[in-house]
């Protein structure tokens, strides 16, 4: 590997990291100010979270599986809108899709739809059948910190609750992302791209589940590749649902971030990716058959 290919993967993670301090940053001073509100409609709508979480995963930008494990871990959402979050997310694909038409495009209203309803129905099952993690009332905890600090300057501790705080901690995150992504980067630089797509493209009724094992790269080169794969008609339908279905960007690892979150993790990344290989599958058999 040269240096300018590690120039460059410097400059791609600084840029993909930045986009996600950017992001992060932005929504926490935004929910500094509305956290007492969105804790309590979160708190009263717990049954409905997985559709605005599924919603919201449909944003393409690499922070939003970042933000959705940062506030699971917050004990803002539960890991059902959390699973939502993550089968929806497509990090770059959709932007890829979309700058690249031809013929293949037209595909892209059905997978964000099959994106929005999977993670959907998927969250509210694991809601259903996992209890132990409820919402906290952040509002309560506000009320806390609040009364403790009544001594200190008023103006000091808006400051840090509307400023600091959120950029220390999305200062931590880019820290954490960054690392990653340079990690990641270096590592497929060395394999080399070509291996990944002889990969995936070795055993096209396989395809589904190759692409699920690529989305498991914590990294927008996932996505990217199975989106280029899929444009360049190297993979059906139902490898490019399987993979960015299972594709969560960085977020899998921020929740590694967190002391004793290894066994949530786990659960959550074997319902992705059993979630990805079932849908992947069904996909593929219609086309198939068709």
């Amino acid at each position: 590997m040269t240096w300018n290919d590690a120039s460059e993967v410097l400059l791609d993670a600084l840029k993909d990291s930045a986009l996600v301090f950017a992001f992060v940053f932005l929504f926490h001073v935004l929910l500094s100010f509305i956290e007492d509100k969105l804790s309590n409609f979160l708190t009263n709508h717990k049954k409905g979270a997985p559709f605005f979480g599924s919603l919201f995963g449909l944003i393409p930008q690499c922070g939003t599986s970042v933000l959705a494990a940062d506030l699971y871990l917050a004990k803002y959402i539960t890991m059902g809108t959390l699973t939502a979050v993550f089968l929806s997310c497509s990090d770059e694909a959709l932007i890829v899709l979309l700058t690249h038409p031809n013929e293949r495009t037209i595909m892209v209203l059905p997978l964000i739809a099959s994106k929005f309803l999977i993670g959907f129905l998927v969250g509210l099952l694991v809601d259903l059948f996992y209890k132990k993690q409820e919402v906290i009332n952040h509002e309560e905890e506000l009320e806390d910190v609040t009364c403790s600090t009544h001594h200190h300057h008023e103006g000091s501790v808006k400051l840090h609750k509307h400023l600091l705080h959120p950029l220390f901690h999305s200062l931590e995150i880019f820290a954490f992302v960054f690392v990653i992504n340079v990690s990641l980067g270096l590592i497929i630089k060395a394999v080399g791209e070509a291996f990944f797509t002889d990969f995936i493209t070795s055993n096209r009724y396989l395809s589904p589940l190759f692409t699920s094992v690529v989305g498991m790269i914590p990294n927008c080169a996932g996505s990217v590749l199975i989106s280029e794969l899929y444009i360049k008609n190297a993979i059906p339908f139902g490898a490019l649902l399987a993979g960015l279905l299972m594709n969560a960007g960085i977020g899998m690892m921020v929740l590694l971030k967190s002391k004793g979150a290894f066994k949530k993790t786990s659960l959550i990344f074997g319902i992705c990716f059993i979630t990805s290989i079932f849908f992947g599958y069904m996909s593929s058999l219609v086309e198939w058959f068709i």
